[in-house]
This record gives structure tokens, C-alpha cells and sequence, in this order.
């Protein structure tokens, strides 16, 4: 069965399509569509702010047919993720782009709006990657992190599977704070849009952290709380870059507080919450192609091995794209695909609605 997985986070940067032989997971094809700087400013507008109905509903069906253009050949099936515009873990989660509208023009069924079978479960909503960590990163002798860092950082946390002989219920998971998210406003702002993202942290290396604004920053209560818990826009866009602005320090020291900030609150969160100490992390998304944010992260995590999620049999851009044509596929074969140990759900449930093209 070839199944297209289509993932747009949190960065609001585009559309990742990934083409994936089902059940092998083989990585068969893999694209990415920026999105334009309009459509981007659009998307900002009804995520976490005051806005029209009218804007979130057009929006709605018009992603839906930029996802369609966006897979380069027919498939059997589709998993869409949706453009998450507001998440309030265990209470409620939007992520638009219609799968009747996709299902139609695509001419194949789609499985989408993933996250709220889990929060109707009791659970967070998210991490819902985890599934899939598991998959491919279990070892018997090794704890293993897995990280991601898009618009925000989540980790998964999978134990060695002896002599405990542990299993996907023993998987811990969560959010960890800000990923690129609060780099890329910062970025964004100091060179008047013209740059989405400090590239290779070059910016935030000229800068210096500035120490009294990170232990401010670190004293959020959201670091010391237990998983399951889940963040996004609502937390870290933009009243939180307002802030950071009206510091008046250079923007080049608020980008290398706000890397030390992302590196900081994953290196804690893996350190204070996994059960065993690690011994490889192993990165994903737009934030590991960051070397000066890696770096920082290394240094926080003596002994553990670093690489990047590419060597372990998944593709390192095309990751968070392949999970979700994976969940689909569970959907679609009636299995339950949350992870109820990272979510917080009571249950496992079978995710997402299925959306069938016209005959």
C-alpha cells in the first residue's frame, strides 16, 4: 500500500510530503513546499490571536487544496496532520486543512485531525510521534532519545528492552519547550523578514547568552512540571518574542539566549525524566541542521552519542511526514496508534477521521 504522509508544524514553513511503502515504511519519495510569505502571514494571524471565523474557515479549505498539489504522484491512501492554529493539551486542538477537500481532489481516502481521539481519551493531544520512535529505535541494551526540533521540541524517551524487557508502555514522552519557533520570530524580526530562520545559528553565534534572562526565562513553571505535557504557539509566539524584545538587548544575544533556552530545557527534561540514563540521542527536524544550537545541546549531555535519525533507517527532513503516513496506515487497518504512557490518555485509540474520495 503506498501512503502519502503530509506534516506542516508549528514553523509554519511549509508542506513535507513523504511517499512510504506500507507495512515496510520504506522512504520512497520525500518533497517540501514552502509556503508563501502571504500565506504565512495569513496562518499567523489565526494562530493563538483574536481573528475572524471567516479567515480560519477559508484557510481551512484552501490548505487543503495546496496539500493535494503538493503529492507528486496517486496513492492509495493519505494521513494529513493538519496546520495545528491552536493546542490546549487534554482540552482542545485545531489543526486545519479539510480531508473531504483533499480525499476529493487527491481521489484517495484520507485519514486526518489526528490529535483529538487522544484528547477525548483524557490524553494531551501529543506527542503523538512516539508510535513510531518505538518502531524504529528500541534496543535491547540502549535508552534511546529521540528528539525533535520543529516550531517546538518533544522527546521520546524509550528504555532499554532489558532486563526490564520494556515495552511501548514504558515509552516516556513530552514537549519540552520552544524549538525553533522563538529563533525563527527573532530572526525573522531582525532582518525585516527576510530571513525565516537564523541559518546555521550564524546570528546567534555572534551574540552572547545573556545569563540573567535565561534563569528568568528557566523559572517557568511548565520545565518542572511531569510529562504528559505538550506546548505550542499559545506559550512561545508572539507575546513571548514581545518580550523577549522589549529586553532592548541585541538581537543577536536574544538569538543565542533563545538556543541556549531550547538546548537547556531539552537537556533537563531528558536528564530529570527518563528512567535510565541515555546513551544515544538521536535528532530529527528543522532545528538538528542547526550546528551552533547542536552544539550547545552536546555540551549539556556529556557521554550520550549524538546522530541524527537518518542512520537508524529514518530520513532525518522527511521524519515527522513518515510518522504520520504510519499512523494513517494503523487507522486504517482499525489499530489504536496514541501512546498512552506519553500522552496521558486512559486508553489506546484508534486516531483520526477518514475522509473517502467520490467513487
Amino acid at each position: 500500500m503506498i501512503v502519502a504522509g503530509i506534516m506542516s508544524g508549528t514553523s509554519l514553513d511549509g508542506i513535507d510530503v513523504a511517499i512510504v511503502d506500507m507495512p515496510s515504511a520504506r522512504l520512497l519519495d520525500f518533497r517540501s513546499r514552502s509556503y508563501s510569505a502571504a500565506l504565512r502571514r495569513r496562518l499567523l494571524a489565526v494562530s493563538n490571536a483574536e481573528c475572524h471565523t471567516r479567515d480560519i474557515a477559508r484557510l481551512h479549505f484552501e490548505l487543503a487544496e495546496l496539500y493535494a498539489k503538493a503529492i507528486p504522484q496517486r496513492v492509495d491512501l493519505i494521513g494529513c496532520h493538519g496546520q495545528t492554529i491552536y493546542h490546549e493539551g487534554r482540552r482542545a486542538t485545531l489543526q486545519i486543512g479539510d480531508g473531504s477537500v483533499l480525499a476529493a481532489r487527491a481521489g484517495a481516502p484520507v485519514v486526518c485531525d489526528f490529535r483529538p481521539a487522544d484528547i477525548a481519551a483524557g490524553g494531551e493531544g501529543a506527542p503523538l510521534v512516539p508510535f513510531v520512535d518505538y518502531r524504529f529505535f528500541r534496543h535491547p541494551r540502549r535508552t534511546r532519545v529521540a528528539l525533535n526540533i520543529g516550531g517546538i521540541a518533544n522527546i521520546t524517551i524509550i528504555p532499554a528492552r532489558i532486563p526490564a524487557g520494556a515495552s511501548l508502555d514504558d515509552v516516556i514522552a513530552m514537549d519540552t519547550g520552544p524549538g525553533n519557533m522563538v529563533m525563527d520570530a527573532l530572526a525573522a524580526h531582525a532582518t525585516n523578514g527576510r530571513l525565516r530562520y537564523d541559518r546555521d545559528g550564524r546570528m546567534a553565534a555572534r551574540g552572547h547568552v545573556n545569563r540573567p534572562l535565561l534563569s528568568q526565562l528557566l523559572r517557568a513553571p511548565f520545565y518542572r512540571r511531569r510529562p504528559p505535557k505538550s506546548a505550542g504557539r499559545e506559550e512561545y509566539g508572539a507575546q513571548f518574542v514581545t518580550r523577549l524584545l522589549a529586553t532592548g538587548l541585541p538581537v543577536n544575544d536574544l538569538l543565542s539566549t533563545a538556543a541556549a533556552l531550547t538546548a537547556t530545557t531539552i537537556a533537563h527534561a531528558i536528564q530529570r525524566f527518563s528512567t535510565t540514563p541515555a546513551d544515544d540521542l538521536i535528532a530529527s527536524g528543522g532545528g538538528a541542521r542547526n550546528p551552533f544550537l547542536m552544539a550547545q545541546l552536546a555540551a549539556f549531555l556529556p557521554g550520550v552519542r549524538m546522530a541524527m535519525s537518518s542512520e537508524f533507517g529514518l530520513d532525518a527532513h522527511a521524519k515527522e511526514a513518515i510518522a504520520f503516513a504510519l499512523l494513517a496506515y494503523e487507522t486504517w487497518r482499525k489499530r489504536p496508534s496514541n501512546v498512552p504512557s506519553a500522552t496521558g490518555a486512559r486508553y489506546a485509540s484508534i486516531l483520526g477521521k477518514l475522509c473517502l474520495p467520490p467513487r
